[in-house]
């Protein structure tokens, strides 16, 4: 009942009043992206969600758009600022990710959905991480995140997905909010992690 029905109430109910309560927020953060990165302010990008249907997840932008004189983007390492890094740590990047969850692209907690280029590597076992909405915070991302090796980051999506309640959401949000207030952890994507999925499969 609570996976099938009251989760996504809930989730409904919990992004619309967060994006009320966070315009201000949300402005001021635009506002500054605007300024100091430039536009789009808004990173879109394909994920896979519930079902391995794809949808357009937003972001933050915390990169510039520099180039070389061939007019190729930079490595990511330059093109990363010190503002981007304070976005990415304090995960302020993520916010526009309610919206995602408000129109039924994710939920509030849930596996973190990653890249679409990656699906062709996922074992059907790996593949059950999308039958349910992928999550602005999850099981993996308060228990260790871009530290966990591939395997343990599946295993902790997995669990969620077998485990799913209302007791366990509660205790990720409240891990959650004290890995954001600490800076101990982020919860940005896949693209963080010390090597691409697809790479490390395709050994």
């Amino acid at each position: 009942m609570y996976k099938n029905c009251i989760k996504r109430l809930l989730d409904i109910l919990c992004s619309g009043l967060a994006l009320i309560l966070l315009s201000p927020v949300l402005l001021v953060v635009a506002f500054l992206v605007r300024v100091k990165l430039g536009s789009p302010v808004i990173f879109h990008q394909e994920r896979p969600g519930k079902e391995e249907k794809i949808f357009t997840l937003r972001k933050f932008r915390t990169m510039t758009d520099a180039r070389d004189e061939e007019g190729n983007l930079l490595p990511d390492e330059i093109r990363l600022t010190r503002f981007g890094r304070l976005l990415r740590s304090t995960s302020l990047d993520e916010l526009p990710e309610l919206w995602n969850i408000f129109k039924g692209d994710m939920s509030i907690v849930g596996p973190r959905p990653l890249l679409v280029r990656y699906l062709p590597y996922y074992t059907e076992e790996e593949r059950r991480r999308h039958s349910v909405r992928p999550g602005l915070t999850g099981l993996a991302q308060v228990n260790g995140r871009n530290a966990l090796n591939w395997e343990d980051r599946f295993a902790y999506d997995l669990e969620y997905v077998d485990h799913c309640s209302l007791g366990m959401d509660i205790s990720i949000l409240f891990k959650t909010v004290g890995k954001v207030f600490f800076r101990s952890g982020t919860l940005s994507g896949a693209e963080q992690t010390v090597e691409d999925f697809d790479k490390y499969r395709s050994k």
